[in-house]
């Protein structure tokens, strides 16, 4: 199994369904070529690995930057660039401007996109003003701005080619997520859950912008495109009316649920996966019920967006553990038998196995041993509770107005959007991680259209005992182990990045770019950016060289106090005083810095 997407597309070459053949044959071409990096998350399996392996554990200490970019923002920088062919696609946050670098020309900028968005997006942008990426097809730059609007630029002029809104910030939704192009085909999902949008994914024309479809996370059956009968969980039919019945009343029409994490796509099967967030409000008591489909991954036909399949990790969610974390693609064997399967590290801190082709439920255990709001999953499939979380009382929020201590994970999760890596060599994933608890006071809330609807007061901090809230990890899907682990001061944030030199890269929040070697977790190499990383490694080949590239910008939820200059401990949603130390090791910045093995 060295490459899934490999064998994925061929399977779309050699005769899929006729529907197929409209896939986007180029960026499935190009997404093969190492050299270059095309899609947010590298491939649309969700790897973020790469066949480049010049630089190798053995070399990797002889890294240097090699030349580096400011962005001119002062905020949060998530996501990384794109690479096709000479040219290096740079994105930032709000305002969202866009560079073309020619990287052939000293990093000259060819073109630059700035739109002209209403400020007064920001305050409703609920964890910093980020934006997760762009993405690349049929000769076109995408970009989902904050305040939604979708744009497609010339790539080699940056034009506007066509521009659609996705939503409308008036009513607390905003755009963060990277887009994915497949077929032809963008699809974008939708921020604002902390202000009761109600979460959709859609998808658009990829010539004209006109939309396709879209679904809703949440809702009546038709406006989920969920057939009772043909959509399952577990394996069994959802039934009719399988959200509504799980809401009190019209509360599902606040129900959150958005969809601003990464998405991947199995050609061979068309489906596209993704999760959806947490419902609203915070305070559990004012929705009764499982909640559904909140905290769910979603797996949808890519061409008509009806659901095939989906499971809810944590029903009725007390705790703010956001299911949109990315769905990693991987063909493995479990217990002898090979399987297709789709590994998920969620908020709640457990890790999910699922075949991918019908949602069964293989593997799911901690990836933290500090996750104490449930014992374990039952994995029992004649038990009642089958699939389901088995809680532990005494870390239930189900009380308004009395503040439950020592939850682990705090709301940010064991894991947030910052995406995993997986090296088929090793056959391990590698995840950056927080080691971080909470107190959380849940009070009740009304709703206003754009404002605030959240109901909860918290409070972060380490485990009971430790004084570091982060661990990068390595781990085994098959087995739900842990393969190694190391140790970091404070989150790390950013996304991984995994290569065929036996070597995995990652930023940590103090501003550190950090290789380690893949098998057993050695560090290798780190060096100071100049400001917090976030962002995710990306790596590219130019003249016969290895490049590895990350945006360094402090921000997004872990480091919004800098980031906003909140000081207030309970703000920033808890996070601003579990993370006030980082003022001692960094600053605002926004750069992207790129490294190299010196000329020998």
């Amino acid at each position: 199994m060295r490459n899934l997407l490999f064998k994925l597309c061929l399977s779309v070459a050699t005769g899929l369904a006729a529907g197929a053949a409209s896939a986007n044959e180029e960026l499935i071409k190009m997404s093969q070529n190492p050299k270059e990096w095309v899609m947010p998350t590298g491939n649309y399996a969700n790897h973020r690995y790469s066949q480049l392996k010049q630089i190798t554990s053995e070399n990797a200490a002889k890294l240097q930057a090699a030349w580096t970019f400011s962005t001119g923002v002062l905020r949060g920088h998530e996501g990384g660039p794109l690479v096709i062919g000479n040219v290096m696609y740079v994105h930032g946050p709000f305002p969202n401007p866009v560079f073309a670098l020619d990287l052939d020309n000293g990093g000259k900028i060819l073109w630059k996109y700035e739109p002209k968005q209403n400020p007064d997006v920001i305050p409703i942008m609920c964890c910093d003003t980020v934006n997760r990426g762009l993405a690349y097809g049929d000769g076109k730059i995408f970009l989902h701005q904050a305040d939604t609007t979708l744009v497609a630029l010339d790539a080699k002029t940056g034009n506007v080619v066509w521009s659609t809104k996705n939503g409308d910030p008036a009513k607390g939704e905003t755009g963060t997520s990277a887009p994915v192009v497949i077929k032809d085909k963008v699809f974008v999902g939708i921020s604002g859950g902390e202000f009761a949008v109600r979460g959709s994914m859609t998808a658009y024309d990829i010539k004209t912008g006109k939309q396709a479809w879209r679904a809703y996370s949440i809702g009546p059956d038709n406006e989920m495109l969920i057939d009772p009968q043909k959509t399952t969980e577990l394996g069994k039919p959802v039934g009719k009316d399988s959200s509504l019945k799980t809401w009190e009343g019209d509360q599902w029409k606040l129900g959150g649920s958005t969809t601003w994490g990464w998405y991947s796509y199995d050609p061979e099967l068309n489906l596209i996966y993704y999760g959806s967030a947490n419902p609203g409000t915070w305070n559990p008591s004012q929705r009764p019920g499982d909640n559904k489909w909140s905290m769910t991954i979603f797996a949808r036909d890519v061409d008509t967006g009806n659901a095939r399949w989906v499971y809810q990790m944590t029903p009725h969610d007390e705790w703010d553990y956001d299911g949109v974390n990315e769905m990693i693609l991987v063909d493995q064997t479990i217990g002898g038998t090979p399987r297709k399967l789709l590994v998920h590290f969620d908020r709640n801190g457990f890790a999910y196995t699922l075949d991918r082709t019908n949602g069964e439920l293989l593997v799911a255990e901690k990836y933290d041993p500090a996750v104490n709001w449930a014992a374990k999953v039952d994995m029992d499939k004649n038990s009642k509770t089958y699939g389901r979380p088995l809680l532990d009382s005494k870390y239930s929020t189900q009380k308004a107005d009395v503040n439950v201590k020592g939850i682990c994970p705090a709301a940010l999760g064991t894991k947030d959007q910052q995406p995993a890596a997986f090296s088929p060599d090793t056959g391990l994933f590698y995840v950056p991680t927080n080691h971080v608890c909470m107190d959380y006071e849940p009070f009740k809330v009304s709703y206003t259209a754009g404002q605030p609807y959240v109901g909860a007061t918290l409070s972060m901090y380490p485990p009971s005992g430790e004084n570091h809230m982060g661990n990068f990890i390595a781990w085994d899907a098959r087995t739900g182990k842990i393969a190694w682990s190391t140790k970091e001061q404070f989150s790390v944030w950013s996304g991984a990045l995994a290569t065929a030199g036996n070597v995995v890269f990652y930023g940590t929040l103090e501003g550190y770019l950090k290789a380690a070697d893949a098998k057993t977790g050695k560090e290798l190499f780190k060096f100071k950016t100049p400001s917090g990383i976030i962002g995710n490694v990306t790596t590219y080949e130019r003249s016969g060289k290895q490049y590895i590239a990350v945006l360094s910008g402090v921000g997004g939820w872990a480091g919004i106090g800098l980031a906003a200059g909140l000081t207030e401990p309970t703000a920033g949603l808890g996070a601003v005083g579990g993370y006030a130390g980082l003022r001692d090791y960094t600053a605002l910045g926004g750069q992207l810095t790129v490294f190299s093995l010196p000329d020998s």
